[in-house]
């Protein structure tokens, strides 16, 4: 995100809003996929308006689970980012 101080005006609000656009879709995808896998996972019966004391368990903790892995991977991922840029930058400077 440096870098992005170094653009001009007009290119620094163009970015934003693309990463803005970026970030919704990623978090609808995550939503989307979150409520296809514990929906189809957990709900088996569609006799009733309403879920099973069982689906609604199922359902809760299968969400509760996919949001752990989902920002568990996502501090993974920054752990790795930085340890590649601190890398680069050892590189660099002939580390």
């Amino acid at each position: 995100m440096e870098g992005v101080q170094n653009l001009p005006p007009h290119l620094q609000g163009e970015f934003m809003k693309s990463l803005e656009q970026m970030q919704m879709k990623d978090s609808l995808t995550m939503y989307n996929t979150l409520v296809e896998r514990c929906f189809g996972t957990c709900v088996s019966s569609f006799r009733s308006k309403s879920l099973d004391k069982y689906e609604t368990t199922c359902v809760e903790n299968c969400a509760e689970r996919y949001i752990k892995m989902t920002q568990r991977v996502g501090l993974r991922f920054a752990e790795h980012q930085a340890m590649q840029q601190k890398r680069a930058a050892d590189a660099a400077a002939g580390k």
